[in-house]
């Protein structure tokens, strides 16, 4: 077998493969031995069928899946010995025409392959790139007090109907008259949140109520634009609700009034665990830290994405094969048309530049992944996940079983794997230029983007 690789003056290839008959022929010989011991042909014992025989069933099947296996091995072994940055998989040559693996070899196939572009990107002291300290201000833990009081917070019966009230009551449709329709919906305790409704005048209908009033009202009026509002209320299909007009009368039996958890202990175990926390100076020193944690990796963030500014106007354009590119980006979304390759295709060689242009970087600060790398970013996902929640003082061992679980699904590894890349790439990259630093709001920080 012969290999030979030429490349051109585009960030690509041909790769010519010469196939001859030794090169496969052992091969074929043993896959039609071993089907012949097994193959129960009618009117011969296993393993006794002819050769030839065989040879007219199979031997044709055999022999392309044996070159095209052979020719994808050394094609891929030849690649990693010459240390070609392949890009994607390798196309049929184009203006080829088909080998016929009919006639007698040698063969000689040729293949499109594209390469990585030859990029050089170093950073030093004398690239200078802003950093951002992101100021916790008082405003800021006012409002984070304000979200765990109301989520630690609960309902409480209360005589007469506000706004953001809950009601439950009895509903039962009406006649034209006002009576009760013999034989119409009714809902025994039925939950409203007039506040919800659509319709201002239905609304008003409920303010200021008592337990025990009666409130007439039109549910098709109150959500107008929705039956599946309707139907939720009253308990009957979608398409049963599009045909109510009726008024209905509410005999209110309940009202509750969510109430905001009180700044105290209670409030302060629920959301830190038990006596970690001793008085609300405590607690809004908790929040400030909890705070300027997370604000610290927006900051770390929005510095990567400034190196990858920086870089990618450092780098300029960067050539690609692009009709080449095209070809392996249909193939690889092969339900997807010419048209998606020709929109998207923009954006994927940007992100394939910076995906090269990091690998440099990652090789330059010497940053290697290991293991625990990707465990401990799967475990701050998961605490991260718990403490939308208010879940912040989940033991350990839980944690650790929930990244466990996380690290076994191949699709989240990789995204994995690449957020460990990115957080010690930015914890080196510090280290490796010259930071310009500048302190924020976190009001004009989000303005940054």
């Amino acid at each position: 077998m012969n290999i030979n690789f030429e490349k051109n003056q585009k960030a690509s290839g041909v790769m010519t493969i010469t196939v001859e008959e030794m090169d496969y022929q052992d091969n074929v010989r043993k896959q039609l031995n071993d089907y012949r011991k097994k193959a129960n042909i009618p009117g011969f014992r296993p393993g006794q069928a002819p050769m030839g025989m065989i040879k007219r069933q199979i031997g044709a099947q055999v022999k392309v899946d044996a070159i095209n296996r052979l020719v994808g091995e050394k094609l891929y072994e030849y690649v990693k010995e010459n240390k070609i940055n392949m890009l994607g998989e390798p196309m049929p040559h184009l203006g080829e025409e088909p080998v016929d693996l009919d006639k007698e070899a040698p063969y000689t196939l040729k293949f499109d392959i594209a390469v990585a572009p030859e990029i050089d990107i170093k950073l030093s002291k004398k690239n200078k790139i802003a950093y951002y300290n992101i100021s916790v201000d008082d405003k800021m833990i006012d409002q984070q007090v304000d979200a765990y009081a109301s989520r630690g917070g609960s309902y409480e019966k209360v005589e007469a109907y506000e706004d953001n009230d809950m009601l439950k009551g009895d509903l039962r449709e009406l006649n034209a008259d006002g009576t009760t329709k013999e034989g119409g919906i009714t809902v025994a305790d039925a939950v409203m949140l007039p506040n919800y409704m659509k319709v201002d005048e239905q609304k008003a209908l409920f303010q200021g109520c008592k337990v025990g009033d009666i409130i007439t009202f039109n549910p098709k009026k109150a959500y107008p634009e929705s039956d599946i509002e309707v139907s939720s209320l009253l308990k009957v299909t979608k398409e049963e609700a599009a045909n109510i007009t009726s008024d209905f009368s509410y005999q209110v039996t309940e009202i509750s009034r969510y109430k905001k958890h009180d700044i105290n202990q209670e409030l302060f175990d629920q959301i830190f665990g038990k006596d970690a926390v001793k008085d609300e100076k405590e607690f809004r020193q908790k929040i400030s830290d909890q705070l300027k944690e997370q604000l610290d990796t927006n900051a770390e963030y929005r510095f990567l994405a400034d190196v990858r500014d920086y870089v990618e106007k450092k780098l300029g354009k960067v050539e690609y094969d692009d009709e080449l590119m095209k070809r392996i980006m249909l193939a690889n979304n092969k339900d997807k048309d010419q048209k998606f390759v020709d929109d998207n295709y923009e954006g994927s060689v940007k992100e394939l530049t910076w995906h090269l242009a990091k690998n440099q970087l990652l090789e330059q600060c010497e940053v290697k992944i290991e293991d625990a790398d990707v465990k401990a970013v799967a475990k701050e996902m998961t605490k991260m996940q718990f403490a939308q929640y208010s879940m912040n003082n989940i033991p350990d061992e839980y944690i650790d079983q929930y990244a466990e679980e996380m690290l076994k699904k191949p699709e989240q590894v990789d995204q994995l794997v690449n957020q460990a890349a990115d957080r010690k790439l930015m914890t080196a990259l510090k280290d490796v230029v010259a930071l310009d630093e500048k302190t924020i709001s976190f009001e004009d920080f989000q303005k940054l983007a």
